[in-house]
């Protein structure tokens, strides 16, 4: 098995949100809010990890705690989605409810079409599980 690549991220008590390795070399992001410190935080941390990105992996986002999604984090969300390191990437979103992804699907929907990664969104956790556990070349 390859040996995972070091999280770089260390708890901040002003951000809404964690990371953890998981079992599979990718990541686990559970997010508490949205807020301009947060999504600064979160945007230049994803960024650094693309940097390095050289094998397929697979992330999970869980948003569920996070009832409205403001436009300015689905399109930074995007705008990461889209460099082109981003290729090798998985990722499953998890909201809390259909509203919330339709809200993230309408905002989105043309800059979806230009993301690097493969990206789907979830209201299951387990629906995303079970994606982001099929092979990596059955996207």
């Amino acid at each position: 098995m390859t040996e995972s690549k070091p999280l770089n991220w260390t708890p901040t008590a002003d951000v809404g949100y964690s990371v953890i390795r998981r079992g599979d070399g990718g990541m686990t992001l559970t997010f508490t809010d949205l807020s301009d410190a947060t999504l600064a935080h979160w945007h230049e941390f994803a960024l650094e990890h693309l940097l390095g990105s050289d094998r397929r992996t697979r992330n999970l986002y869980d948003l569920r705690a996070v009832k409205h999604i403001p436009e300015k984090a689905i399109r930074m969300a995007v705008d990461a989605n889209s460099d082109p390191s981003a290729r090798n990437i998985r990722v499953a979103v998890v909201v809390a409810d259909r509203s919330v992804a339709d809200a993230i699907v309408n905002v989105a929907s043309l800059a979806l079409a230009e993301t690097a990664s493969a990206m789907k969104i979830f209201t299951d956790i387990n629906e995303a599980e079970a994606w982001l556990a099929r092979p990596l070349d059955q996207i």
